[in-house]
């Protein structure tokens, strides 16, 4: 028989170490959950980190020196000709935006046109690809073509000599032209030239 306590009650019986083992369990557990719901938290509200990308007039086969705009309206309609002219009365742009850049190679000095059209959606951003795709279809105004652009050595850029390529990026439509200055001719260069242009259409978005 156990002593009786001060109070002449019997003491109470003390924890087996089952008990113990369990409540150390239980505490660890408590411990734990804490732990990762902390570490949980931490992770959802990590702020993002945003990746910085490479300026596309650094990142390419050409360098380029901006000379003239950006230019951005949402009038496509006053800036385009031909059938394109046609297209935007029926399908108005969102944003219109058009630069001139100048780029050298082998001694040769040539003017690039870039201009980034947004649509409401990407169906009629393809449409204006496949329509600007075509000969004699017309196109959106350069800044040269539209009389913004007033250097008197500058070439025409929306003639047969000229280079041309475009890209479709969502509901926007990149478009380049590209010529040489003083009548010099080498195509291949020129439309490899107009397709490297087609990064450009990144700094137009700003």
């Amino acid at each position: 028989m156990r002593p009786a306590g001060p109070s002449g009650s019997p003491p109470a019986p003390k924890p087996s170490r089952d008990t113990k083992a369990l409540a150390l369990r239980g505490a660890a557990l408590v411990a734990i959950a804490v732990v990762s719901s902390l570490l949980w938290w931490l992770i959802r509200h990590e702020p993002e980190t945003t990746p910085v990308a490479d300026t596309p007039s650094k990142s390419g086969q050409f360098q380029y020196t901006l000379i003239e705009g950006p230019q951005v309206t949402s009038d496509c309609v006053s800036k385009s000709y031909g059938d394109t002219k046609d297209f935007f009365t029926q399908t108005p742009c969102t944003r219109l935006s058009r630069a001139l850049y100048t780029t050298e190679t082998g001694g040769q000095k040539a003017l690039v046109s870039v201009v980034l059209v947004t649509m409401p959606g990407e169906v009629t951003a393809t449409q204006l690809k496949a329509l600007t795709d075509k000969d004699g279809t017309g196109n959106v105004s350069d800044l040269v073509r539209d009389g913004t652009f007033k250097d008197q050595g500058a070439p025409k850029i929306s003639g047969q000599d000229a280079a041309y390529d475009s890209h479709v990026t969502g509901p926007e439509v990149a478009i380049v032209l590209a010529g040489f200055y003083n009548k010099h001719k080498d195509k291949p260069v020129l439309e490899r030239i107009a397709t490297d242009a087609l990064r450009l259409s990144g700094d137009l978005r700003r």
